[in-house]
């Protein structure tokens, strides 16, 4: 049976209605062969356009849930007979979108009328005497009705007395989204629908992508990639996600590469409601990538009608093609260096960088790429600070001289100044430049918030540290940033309710387990400490800096044997190649050898440790302030009163 409703209820939607009092779907007023449970799916979509309905929601309804039905065969089946009645393309949808793993939208506008009363349905009336399309617009209306619908128009249009509301209310139409309301936006993961596990790394980086360029709007908020990333496969309903993210909308996609071709196809949808409000397709060449992403970007903020500054118009129109090569290498290394857990790949990102450097020498985001890993094997004690940091910067002034209003380069930059040149006035220059080119960039907060820390300013520091938890709030680690305010400013309490809180989150990060064991030696918690650090240790036994902070740990809990072997590990090292003598300083430090950890200190101020930018603040250098020799190094780092 087909599915109650008024009795004279027509459904519309471009060149189609559907005659529920008949029935019916009919195209230009030709009826179309339905059978009779893809009707009743058409139908159900009709009910609740712009919304998902689930495959169960559909199954139930259709087939009842005591009739045992294939669901994906029956649905599937239901739906491409829809299409083929509309013309429809699931790749390309027009009309019904299927969403992955959830169910299925109709996206297209409908409107909701009825029959004048008394009148034939469309299909009844004799073809013969028609004059022009069976529109209700080509239909005669004597002159003095034209008033009176005048009149009403103007009712409607102003919404006297509630009117429209009501009028919609009482079809059943649904009021359009209050789109002035959305001043926030989450970009989820869009999936791969190349068929291919490899092309992952495509799809999060055009995710990336499509973050950084709606990132630059200063009007909205836009969530940070590392935040979306958590919902990639996710079945949970929008708006689970969006009160998670705390945002009003919700973009949601795919991509599908075949050779130098891309396609995708973005969903914006107001997240409270799940209601959709627009969609589209784009397909370009690989090396138009980054074009494409900015014309989605600038797509989906006229939709929601946020106001740009005339930089900002200018930002979301600036794009250059690029090597398809290259960018396939460039998203490759990002995903290897900075998307990946494991710290360990950062080396494997760099020949990637390289290659798309040699592919295309004018993309500045390859070489900003490929500053950021020297910075980062500098940070892991995988390389001697003097030439990684003198390799980042000639990388990152190129990037600058190909593109200087790329938000990531003067992040980059105010690294540099900050952990090398301790430059700490050119550093807060880059970082609040940074910033000012991509407000929503999590990153750039959390680094001028860092380097905030380190310089005491802890009011600032906070501030900045709590934007990038707005921007970031569900990234690995979160708790981390603010770790770092409580752990430097002495609020040890905090700073282990903290890592607490990111152990039971994160069981397999070493940090977390780190984070935990700082603040409890601090609070001679010594075996709380040790533990917490073996465990650090065990989970990534490459991790020189965990091995050389255990060394400390064990000396401050009396385990001196233990702390002497991990110190004679790190000057072993020192003989052969690079070993960061700030850590062995703190080994030294522990072991109450106040002498030897001022010479380690020397050594690191000669060797620009990045470390050394800790001086100023760190609990474990506390013993040897008011050393004469340790002020001396104070003095020479010149940090700001």
């Amino acid at each position: 049976m087909r599915p109650s409703a008024p009795p004279s209820t027509l459904i519309r939607f471009g060149v189609f209605e559907v005659d529920l009092r008949a029935g019916e779907l009919r195209k230009q007023g030709l009826k179309i062969k339905l059978q009779e449970q893809p009707f009743q799916v058409l139908v159900m979509l009709l009910e609740r356009p712009g919304e998902v309905m689930t495959r169960e929601e559909l199954h139930e309804r259709v087939w009842g849930s005591d009739t045992f039905v294939d669901l994906e065969h029956g649905l599937a089946t239901a739906v491409k007979k829809i299409r083929e009645a509309l013309g429809d393309d699931a790749e390309t949808p027009r009309y019904v979108e299927t969403l992955p793993r959830r169910g299925y939208r109709f996206i297209y506008p409908v409107e909701v009328g009825e029959h004048p009363r008394g009148a034939p349905a469309l299909s009844e009336t004799p073809r013969e005497g028609r004059k022009g399309p069976p529109l209700p617009g080509r239909l005669a209306i004597p002159i003095g009705v034209f008033s009176l619908l005048a009149i009403v128009a103007v009712l409607l249009a102003l919404n006297v007395a509630g009117l429209r509301d009501r009028l919609l209310t009482a079809v059943g139409a649904r009021r359009a989204v209050p789109l002035q309301e959305i001043k926030s936006i989450a970009v989820l993961p869009l999936e791969n629908l190349s068929g291919d596990p490899e092309q992952e790394y495509f799809a999060d980086g055009m995710t990336d992508e499509l973050i950084t360029s709606l990132g630059k709007i200063s009007a909205l908020r836009v969530i940070s990639r590392q935040s979306v990333m958590r919902y990639k496969g996710s079945k949970k309903p929008l708006p689970e996600i969006a009160r998670e993210l705390n945002v009003d909308a919700v973009v949601e996609g795919t991509v599908r590469r075949s050779g130098d071709r891309v396609r995708i196809t973005a969903n914006l949808l107001h997240a409270p409601s799940d209601r959709h409000l627009w969609a589209e397709t784009y397909e370009r060449n690989l090396g138009d990538a980054l074009t494409l992403e900015s014309e989605v970007a600038r797509a989906i903020v006229h939709e929601i009608r946020v106001k740009l500054t005339p930089h900002e118009q200018t930002e979301l129109a600036r794009a250059r093609p690029v090597n398809p090569e290259a960018y396939q290498a460039y998203l490759k290394g990002r995903y290897l260096g900075f998307e990946t857990p494991e710290r360990a790949t950062v080396r494997k990102a760099l020949p990637y960088f390289q290659q798309a450097i040699e592919k295309d020498p004018g993309f500045a985001l390859a070489y900003c790429g490929l500053a950021q890993s020297y910075i980062d094997l500098a940070d892991e004690i995988e390389m001697a600070p003097k030439e990684a940091f003198a390799k980042a910067r000639v990388a990152a002034l190129k990037s600058l001289e190909i593109d200087p209003r790329l938000a990531e380069v003067h992040a980059t930059l105010g690294e540099i100044n900050f952990r090398f040149d301790w430059n700490w006035g050119g550093a807060e220059k880059e970082f609040k430049r940074a910033i000012e080119l991509n407000p929503s960039s999590a990153t750039a907060h959390f680094r001028y918030g860092s380097f905030l820390t380190l310089m005491g300013r802890w009011e600032e520091s906070f501030a900045e540290r709590r934007r990038a938890d707005e921007l970031d709030p569900r990234a690995p680690g979160v708790s981390a940033r603010m770790w770092n305010h409580y752990w430097f400013s002495r609020q040890y309490d905090k700073a282990i309710e903290l890592g607490r809180q990111r152990v039971e989150m994160e069981p397999t990060n070493p940090f977390s387990h780190a984070e935990l064991g700082w603040p409890y030696i601090q609070k001679a918690m010594y075996a709380e400490a040790v533990s917490e650090f073996e465990k650090a240790v065990t989970l990534d036994p490459g991790q020189l800096r965990l091995r050389a902070d255990l060394g400390h740990i064990y000396a401050e809990a009396g385990r001196i044997a233990q702390a002497r072997t991990i110190l004679r590990e790190f000057e072993e090292r020192g003989k052969r190649g690079y070993a960061d003598a700030f850590h062995v300083a703190l080994i030294h430090i522990g072991l109450r050898e106040k002498g030897k950890a001022l010479q380690w200190l020397e050594r690191a101020y000669e060797d620009h440790s990045p470390w050394m930018t800790l001086l100023k603040v760190d609990p474990w250098l506390d013993p040897l302030r008011s050393d004469p020799r340790f002020q001396d190094l104070l003095r020479r780092m010149n940090f700001p009163p």
